[in-house]
């Protein structure tokens, strides 16, 4: 069974508080938390103030997601916003096992994402200070967009590396998720699924997690 983790973006802000105790009350795993700049990505989510309002009603693990340029400066601010689990883009650090080192320094488990035009191998030298690997299967800044069909290949060649070095980290799946193609990124790899739309869209979001959670 993966882990499914709910992304709140697609959630009604007007009801957030509704929809985090949905989460909740359901068969998901962790809340995924997007964090958009409008620099990294062509858009602007939200930010630290909503982060800890959604802790305050949480009761299952943040999954936060940076696509922000300069982490560094806000892993701390983070950790104090509830964030467990804190994943940045590779492409957006320059020394990318100094973000991990400080990650994990404040306490958090430490993740890395890459983009769709990302080779997986860039991640060989820091695979055993992961915690999680998160692959975009769209190109990120916005929720809806059809997912890169080239994704099953990577997460089977990232298996291979994960495999290759020892390593334990996670596997993680973001972008145009939903149960149409949840089994095969599960086959090729994925431990965990992001999801959004297909969550928030669906006439029962609960249900929706349910047919994440069994494929």
């Amino acid at each position: 069974m993966p882990i499914v983790s709910p992304s709140v973006l697609s959630a009604d802000f007007a009801n957030l508080q509704r929809d985090v105790e949905m989460i909740n009350q359901s068969q998901a795993d962790w809340f995924h938390v997007d964090v958009m700049d409008g620099v990294f990505v062509p858009n602007i989510s939200f930010g630290l103030p909503v982060v800890k309002a959604i802790k305050k009603h949480a009761t299952k693990p943040l999954d936060v997601h940076l696509m922000i340029v300069e982490p560094d400066k806000y892993i701390n601010a983070f950790r104090d916003a509830g964030a467990d689990l804190l994943t940045v883009h590779l492409e957006a650090c320059t020394h990318l096992h100094r973000t991990l080192q400080a990650i994990k320094a404040a306490g958090m488990k430490a993740g890395v994402a890459i983009n769709p035009h990302t080779p997986v191998q860039l991640l060989e030298d820091v695979i055993n200070d992961l915690d999680l690997v998160l692959v975009m299967s769209v190109n990120p800044g916005f929720g809806g967009q059809s997912f890169i069909e080239r994704t099953y290949s990577k997460l089977r060649y990232l298996r291979e590396i994960i495999a290759e070095n020892n390593a334990s980290c996670l596997v993680e799946v973001d972008g145009g998720v939903s149960a149409g193609n949840a089994g095969l990124l599960v086959k090729a790899g994925a431990d965990a699924l992001v999801a959004g739309n297909f969550v928030f869209a669906h006439p029962s979001p609960e249900e929706a997690i349910i047919q994440l959670k069994n494929v």
